[in-house]
């Protein structure tokens, strides 16, 4: 288990078992990350039509680029 972020890949394996009846704990074992992981990913990147990889991958790197952003400006 890594503290590292999910790659697309990784989240293209969390929606294929998730098809299934495979339980959030089985998809952790899968990947090889913690099931907390998973249930964040489920949780912040479920949409209406329910979990789409391609689209959470977009998501998370939005998200990384705005925590990225300065946010005080410099002639402060």
């Amino acid at each position: 288990m890594s503290d590292t972020q999910l790659t697309q890949q990784q989240r293209y394996r969390i929606y294929a078992p998730g098809k299934g009846n495979h339980g959030q704990r089985e998809i952790a074992d899968i990947i090889g990350c913690h099931p907390g992981t998973i249930s964040r990913e489920l949780r912040r990147n479920r949409g209406m039509k329910g979990y789409r990889p391609r689209q959470a991958h977009g998501l998370a790197i939005a998200r990384r680029q705005d925590k990225a952003r300065p946010r005080i400006n410099g002639s402060v």
